[in-house]
């Protein structure tokens, strides 16, 4: 296993970090029942292996955003028998649900008794955005990580981020944060926080975290066949999954990719890459392998949509940017699950075609238009 200095906290990071978001699940498919007995056996045979970065998270393996999940329960147990000591944990404030100071106080103590220790290593305000961003600033997030840091509860501060860069740079710039978590992988240099962010974090001192390198597994699973084919002119054979995480770590500023993995053989191929995947060794024509795979995926967008925001809010509540992002899966990789997750009254088909988005988007798209398209397709 390789390890790299995380930011300014000096700590030395396995590069593979193992996310406890998508454990395996008994039969039947409830996201609350982890199957542990086969989840203990990875989790610790990662340790064993090297890896020292757990990462969990309030609502992970729950039945909603409300309500714990049973993932860091399941983290306490999978801790016990001297474990906890050979780690760097990881969980999450749940923002959305943040109201008042005291609230902060209240939800990480509640975390400290569901996963049975003393401290969190590393503590993540979660899933920032401009509205839940606003309400804390207001409810004083920097003097709650200020008394948690001096009260032992928390050793370092950071935040995992989903909006746009500019919000990020203002994020940054806040607090003296330790380190963030960001979405990065070699479709989303330009998504959220993107390469810029990677690099105006790190050049203030910032450790980075990324999540969905594979793009939740997409980048392995549902690869168009061209893709496929070009990765194979290569010469050097690599699997998807190789070739995606590589990528990532190909750059310095990434210190901890995390992976949420449910399967003995993804533990093995994950472990043997990082530890053979030193940041800048990709060669120059490895990486114009990867960009014309890039291409090749990206040439299969329906909709030209860069989620900028300037057809939103919709009066009639449709999720434009949410519509137009699941379409646009759905033309690179075959098929797609995230419109599932749009609630029924922001869906495509509560579209009026008043046409005011139209009057806003800056590139051109004929929304209505492209909205019956993700109806008929979807629902």
């Amino acid at each position: 296993m390789l390890y790299r200095n995380f930011g300014k906290t000096n700590e030395k990071v396995s590069i593979l970090g193992f996310g406890c978001m998508r454990l395996p699940l008994l039969p039947g498919g409830d996201p609350t029942k982890i199957d542990e007995e086969k989840a203990i056996k990875l989790v610790r045979h990662a340790i064993d292996t090297g890896v020292n970065y757990i990462d969990t998270a309030y609502p992970y393996h729950g039945t909603g955003m409300a309500h714990g999940g049973a993932s860091e329960p399941f983290v306490a147990r999978v801790l016990k028998d001297g474990y906890r000591e050979k780690v760097k944990l990881a969980t999450k404030l749940p923002s959305w649900l943040i109201k008042t100071r005291s609230d902060m106080d209240r939800y990480l103590n509640e975390q400290l008794k569901r996963l049975e220790t003393d401290h969190i290593d590393f503590y993540l305000v979660h899933s920032l955005n401009h509205k839940d961003w606003d309400r804390l600033k207001e409810n004083g997030i920097d003097k709650f990580l200020d008394s948690a840091i001096k009260d032992g509860r928390i050793k370092y501060a950071g935040f995992s981020f989903h909006d746009k860069l500019d919000l990020f740079k203002e994020i940054v710039d806040y607090y003296d944060w330790s380190f963030c978590q960001i979405q990065y992988n070699y479709l989303d240099e330009d998504f959220q926080a993107g390469t810029e962010g990677l690099k105006y974090a790190s050049q203030k001192g910032l450790g980075v975290t990324i999540m969905e390198p594979l793009r939740g597994g997409k980048l392995v699973n549902n690869l168009p066949e061209e893709a496929k084919a070009t990765f194979n002119k290569s010469d050097v054979k690599r699997t998807p999954s190789e070739w995606a995480l590589k990528w990532v770590w190909n750059h310095p500023e990434v210190k901890v990719v995390l992976s949420g993995m449910n399967a003995m053989d993804q533990v093995t191929e994950n472990i043997k890459i990082a530890s053979e995947t030193e940041a800048n060794s990709l060669t120059e024509k490895e990486l114009k392998i990867i960009d014309e795979v890039k291409n090749i995926i990206k040439e299969k967008v329906k909709v030209s949509c860069t989620a900028c925001g300037y057809c939103m809010p919709c009066p009639s509540g449709v999720n434009i940017p949410g519509c137009f992002n699941a379409y646009n899966n759905y033309g690179m990789f075959g098929k797609d699950d995230t419109y599932n997750f749009i609630p029924s009254d922001q869906k495509a088909s509560n579209c009026v075609e008043c046409g005011g988005c139209e009057t806003h988007c800056p590139q051109n798209i004929s929304i209505r238009k492209e909205l019956k398209n993700v109806k008929v397709l979807f629902e």
